[in-house]
């Protein structure tokens, strides 16, 4: 027979998840990943907190000729390290709430 949950007890390990989330969240906007692309053209670098840091584009990498290269090495570059950089949140904030994701509380 499952044991019920003291709805206190319940609480106090909501509010101590809820100040773990924000711990993690302050600690991910501090952090960066970095991707490139382009055999390393262009380089873009993401916060944790998912913002866009900054975009270096090798000066090699510009040829006026042929600027749609160039754009699509951009998009890599930035869609990869959003991937990286979610990837990154996503295991840090699942460690929290992993646990109580068995509960079946929505949005857990």
């Amino acid at each position: 027979m499952a044991q019920k949950m003291n709805p206190q007890q319940m609480m106090k390990q909501v509010q101590k998840m809820q100040e773990d989330m924000q711990r993690v969240q302050r600690e991910l906007a501090e952090e960066s990943v970095t991707a490139s692309a382009g055999g390393g053209a262009v380089t873009a670098r993401v916060s944790g907190s998912l913002e866009l840091l900054e975009v270096t584009i090798a000066p090699a990498a510009v040829d006026p000729d042929d600027i749609e290269l160039l754009q699509d090495a951009v998009v890599a570059a930035v869609n990869e390290a959003m991937r990286a950089a979610q990837q990154m949140a996503q295991t840090r904030l699942g460690a929290i709430t992993g646990p109580l994701s068995s509960l079946g509380i929505p949005g857990l």
